[in-house]
């Protein structure tokens, strides 16, 4: 399974055009949606985190269900993150939730009644036989872009020896299980550096010559200002070969998204779009999608913002560009007023929308990259089966 010269990318549960946006489903849902309103939407895949999935509802009972496609309803592919991150962040947040050893990360989140050890090879048992996930993706030693050269040296050799362990551990489990190719998951390192074009490009050599089908951008991508690392971003992508796909892993503000598409990166995932349609922050195109050019000065995108109290008597859909069920049945005036009772339904249809507008965006990325893709029609596409 890889990339073809079309720009897609074989999963196990289906196929995935690329460049393509994942919602991030952390707790194996994408917060007031259903699979069915993804599905509609056009969601190709989704991102599950193995950090979380493995405390709660545990990995024991996600492998006894059938894996994480049954326990969510969802058919399409998923992608399961590894939990570095995550662990980081607890640990960065408060050293007495846990640690980082050479073994793995060990950590106890604050009401956890025991101390969880995730090491390389747990993480890839996870992903792949309880998970059932259709990428896989290793575990590294993540590090924020303004920590010190030292530790960021030590994470990228902790990440290049977790990445070695964890595809020893991958070729063992699929041997095991005589995976044919096509229900093989593939397997992806991430490269670290932080904001050290050396300590990338190391990293970069070494995972590649561990070798991997994919590989994921690692770090904080983002500045103090919550830019773009645009340099660093450019750079990783330099060093990863244009056949495999690259995972801008975290990017998902639109305007980053497409500067970063347009560096080569193929696969996004962010809590970014549904976060702020649940802060009734709403995505709209001010331009046709399907002619935009998608411009860097980003005046094709704007926000809408529900709690705006003019929006009081407004007749119009968030956007005339748009035909999610949000805009295509619902006022503004509605939408305001959802937000300002506090119905769950707002929630839903806030989130539909802007998980739409990013569809359409990739829709739209996809012809500009890879000139005219076979038109999306979500609602007609074949289900994969479960399991």
């Amino acid at each position: 399974m890889s990339v073809d010269k079309r720009g897609a990318l074989a999963l196990p549960h289906g196929a995935v055009s690329l460049p393509a946006f994942l919602p991030d489903a952390t707790h194996g849902v994408v917060r007031a949606v259903d699979s069915l309103d993804l599905e509609q939407c056009g969601v190709q895949a989704l991102v599950m985190n193995t950090f979380h999935l493995m405390q709660r509802p545990g990995s024991s009972a996600v492998e006894a269900i059938g894996g994480l496609h049954a326990l969510s309803g969802w058919r399409r592919p998923i992608v399961t993150d590894s939990g570095g991150f995550q662990a980081y962040s607890l640990i960065r947040q408060n050293a007495r939730y846990g640690h980082l050893t050479e073994k793995g990360l060990a950590f106890q989140p604050e009401g956890a009644t025991r101390r969880f050890l995730l090491t390389p090879e747990k993480s890839i048992q996870l992903q792949v036989s309880s998970y059932a996930s259709d990428v896989v993706i290793c575990l590294d030693d993540c590090t924020h872009v303004d920590e010190p050269p030292l530790r960021q040296r030590e994470s990228v050799e902790r990440t290049i020896a977790w990445a070695r362990r964890g595809k020893a551990e991958f070729v063992r489990l699929v041997e095991q299980k005589k995976l044919p190719p096509e229900r093989r998951p593939l397997l992806f390192a991430v490269v670290q550096g932080g904001g050290d074009f050396a300590l990338r490009r190391a990293c970069a050599e070494a995972l590649l010559e561990i070798g991997f089908d994919g590989f994921g951008f690692g770090g904080w991508p983002l500045d103090s200002e919550g830019q773009l690392l645009s340099e660093i971003v450019a750079w990783t992508r330099e060093l990863i070969p244009a056949r495999f796909p690259l995972h801008g892993l975290g990017i998902g503000h639109p305007l980053n998204v497409v500067a970063c598409a347009r560096m080569g990166y193929d696969l996004f995932d962010s809590a970014m779009p549904t976060r702020d349609a649940r802060h009734a922050r709403l995505y709209c195109f001010t331009e046709d999608p399907t002619t935009s050019s998608l411009d860097s000065d980003g005046t094709w995108f704007s926000y809408v913002y529900l709690s705006d109290e003019r929006l009081r008597r407004e007749r119009r859909p968030v956007s005339a560009f748009c035909d999610c069920l949000c805009c295509s049945r619902y006022s503004l005036a509605y939408l305001h007023h959802l937000f300002k009772v506090n119905d769950a339904l707002f929630l839903r249809l806030a989130t539909i929308h802007n998980l739409r507008f990013m569809m359409q965006l990739m829709q739209r990325l996809g012809m500009l990259l890879h000139g005219e893709r076979v038109a999306e029609q979500p609602e007609r596409r074949a289900a994969q089966p479960a399991g």
